[in-house]
């Protein structure tokens, strides 16, 4: 028997009606799959991240909460929008995992200069830069006053915007 192909529906037979499928085991499983792209090359982070993870979804928080909680200053980033210096602190450090330097294009210890900059420039120069190295800077909508985001490897956008888009996270490049 053939049927006509559904481009919408690509697993319609993958599994059987009567199948028990576990959502709680498949959404652990996305999240280890986001853990491993926001962690490129360093599987024992990203391990170390999921089990924080896993213990918040056990307890019911929601996936985005849960991951952020997870990943801040270890894979990712969560800082108010005034907060300059902050912002190009956990950058430097997150880059630094990745055996680069972002240059800002000024003293960043300059308190002047840091007065004057504002995070959603300072995201796109750490987009630009992290590029240069073929990497890109994800942020996502934190629906408050801040900036959030993560790194991963720019061969892996597409496999980041699909996987971060099944947990809730409303990602982009660069700043919002």
């Amino acid at each position: 028997m053939h049927s006509e192909y559904d481009p919408d529906d690509n697993f319609a037979r993958s599994f059987h009606d009567d199948a028990d499928l576990d959502e709680d085991a498949a959404q652990e499983a996305v999240a280890w799959q986001f853990l491993l792209l926001i962690n490129p090359g360093d599987d024992d982070a990203a391990m170390e991240q999921f089990g924080r993870c896993r213990e918040a979804l056990i307890d019911g928080e929601d996936p985005v909460q849960a991951l952020r909680d997870a990943i801040d200053w270890r894979a990712g980033f969560h800082v108010e929008e005034s907060d300059a210096a902050g912002l190009i602190e956990v950058l430097d450090e997150l880059a630094s995992r990745l055996g680069l330097r972002i240059d800002w294009g000024f003293d960043a210890d300059d308190d002047d200069a840091l007065a004057d900059a504002e995070v959603p420039a300072l995201i796109n120069v750490a987009f630009d830069r992290l590029r240069e190295h073929h990497y890109t800077l994800w942020t996502y909508e934190t629906g408050d006053h801040t900036q959030a985001g993560f790194i991963a490897r720019q061969r892996d956008d597409e496999a980041l915007r699909m996987v971060a888009g099944a947990l809730g996270f409303h990602v982009r490049t660069g700043a919002l």
